[in-house]
């Protein structure tokens, strides 16, 4: 295998220092949040059903936790991928969220203040050296309160040293019968029931005890099909919801193959068919083989991005609309291919009540395929209600 350098010395110039966003044109429609949801899988009533939302203690409806990363480019991964690192590409490699008691709604207008923070060089069988770069995003609505803080992680790596490792035995789709599809649609409804279960009541912190079992959550097959309803969920990446800032993805390193127009503002104007990541540029990895081959994926694959709102939403999920997930940190370990299944479990390890009084309760969380491959960890500290004493 050819031994690859990483040149990470233009990136010290800009940590620490706000870099510029791309701002939502309108504000935010009810629909975007439905769209999100039905893109995220999370068929929960409170974020796309009237007459539900309007039955809970929000009297209306909400946008889930997992929404603000959806009101600018790069996914969240912007101020993780600062300065040039020639011949290179990006994953996500995983993030920390804190959450704060603002809701959004339809017609709120949020902003994201960005900061690069920081980075370190390690050895990884994937690519050999391998730059784990943070960066921090803060999402404010329109009177300045902050809804939340991601510090995203953002793996770069030499393009060709991750196509060098790729997993040929990956290359093929698994294929489903109609009975194990049945079946993995049976196993779905689990997850679905118990939003419809819980409802509107409370999940008392008193009743939760350490050890205590998350319900599991399916969904998958992934497609094709799937990952372009994500992407198009993702406001940025429909033609004209923002006011996008100019970006030379040459100059951070992508290769030429992997560059492109991929949301610039200019081409927009000129030709939109080229500036969509869907089909050109480095985000088109995800729907085309030929591509994500070149770049250490073996087949299509997802976004890292949605696989952070899957942890939010499997815990916001189980936690119902009276808790909340306030903070979280995920690691993400391999992507979701298509045509494979993912399930997330978790479990209750810990109960505590924080400085600011809050009844808290810790869960591991862990994503994988049908395989048991592991996809993702996490742990989070979600607030539940306490019962009156």
């Amino acid at each position: 295998m050819t031994t690859h350098t990483l040149d990470t010395s233009d990136i010290d110039q800009y940590l620490g220092k706000p870099i510029t966003s791309s701002g939502l044109r309108e504000p935010l429609a009810t629909n975007d949040i439905r769209r999100w949801v039905h893109a995220m899988h999370y068929p929960n009533l409170l974020h796309f059903d009237p007459a539900y939302a309007a039955a809970s203690r929000f009297g209306r409806l909400v946008a889930p936790q997992s929404f603000p990363i959806v009101v600018d480019d790069g996914h969240g991964s912007a101020p993780a991928c600062v300065g040039r690192i020639p011949n290179s590409h990006l994953l996500f490699g995983g993030d920390e969220w804190w959450f704060y008691p603002v809701q959004v709604v339809g017609g709120d207008v949020l902003t994201n203040e960005r900061i690069p923070f920081d980075y370190a060089v390690k050895n990884t069988k994937f690519a050999g050296p391998t730059c784990f770069q943070r960066g921090d995003n803060f999402y404010r609505n329109q009177r300045g309160e902050l809804v939340a803080k991601q510090r995203s992680t953002s793996i770069r790596y030499v393009a060709a040293a991750g196509g060098e490792t790729v997993n040929t035995q990956e290359f093929d789709e698994p294929v489903w019968s109609d009975q194990e599809i049945a079946a993995l649609e049976e196993r779905k409804f689990g997850w679905i029931k118990m939003l419809h279960d819980l409802g509107h009541k409370e999940r008392w912190w008193d009743e939760v005890k350490i050890g205590d079992k998350l319900p599991e959550r399916v969904f998958g097959p992934h497609s094709v099909a799937s990952f372009a309803t994500e992407w198009r969920a993702y406001l940025v990446n429909v033609w004209g919801t923002m006011n996008l800032r100019k970006l030379d993805l040459e100059a951070l390193g992508f290769t030429k193959e992997m560059a492109g127009y991929e949301n610039d503002p200019d081409m927009q104007r000129v030709n939109p068919e080229i500036t969509d990541g869907a089909y050109y540029g480095p985000s088109r990895g995800h729907l085309f083989p030929k591509y994500a081959r070149r770049i250490g994926m073996p087949r299509a694959y997802g976004y890292g991005a949605s696989m952070g709102a899957w942890v939010t939403d499997y815990l916001t999920g189980w936690a119902g609309e009276h808790g909340m997930v306030v903070h979280s940190a995920a690691n993400y370990r391999g992507p979701a291919l298509s045509a494979d299944v993912t399930v997330q479990t978790g479990e209750v390890v810990d109960k505590l009540v924080d400085g600011e009084g809050r009844h808290l309760v810790q869960v591991k969380h862990l994503m994988a395929n049908q395989k048991g491959t592991t996809l993702c960890t996490a742990t989070a500290e979600i607030q539940l209600p306490k019962r009156a004493a």
